[in-house]
């Protein structure tokens, strides 16, 4: 349960700090390295990542469409009206979805090449 929670904070942190400077993407590549590195099994790594990078998402994409009212998002959910169903809110949980799972597959691919190696 430890290693759940030091694996969740540090890839918050390295997902939020990459993504400063670098492309969306690197959010994988930070989760490939804190479950490499942070020894877990494969569903609690996949898991620790998804929900950290998750979180991350829903609650910047909240600050910044608050920012500007919700200008942009209600756009976004016009154009998405068959996923979102004109809710703001399904929005930033499809966006936490897609940060999720590909910080999450990460996660699981860094896991199980810790095991190759040992």
């Amino acid at each position: 349960m430890k290693n759940f929670f030091i694996s969740l904070l540090l890839t918050a942190a390295a997902s939020c700090i990459l993504q400063l400077f670098l492309p969306w993407w690197t959010i994988a590549l930070a989760a490939f390295v804190v479950a490499y590195f942070v020894k877990q099994n494969s569903f609690p790594a996949f898991l620790s990542a998804f929900v950290a990078v998750f979180l991350l998402w829903v609650m910047y994409a909240y600050l910044l469409s608050t920012a500007n009212e919700n200008i942009l998002a209600t756009k976004v959910v016009e154009l998405l009206q068959q996923l979102t169903k004109g809710s703001v809110i399904t929005l930033y949980l499809l966006t936490g979805l897609i940060g999720g799972l590909v910080s999450g597959l990460g996660a699981l691919t860094g896991s199980l090449a810790s095991k190759l190696k040992s």
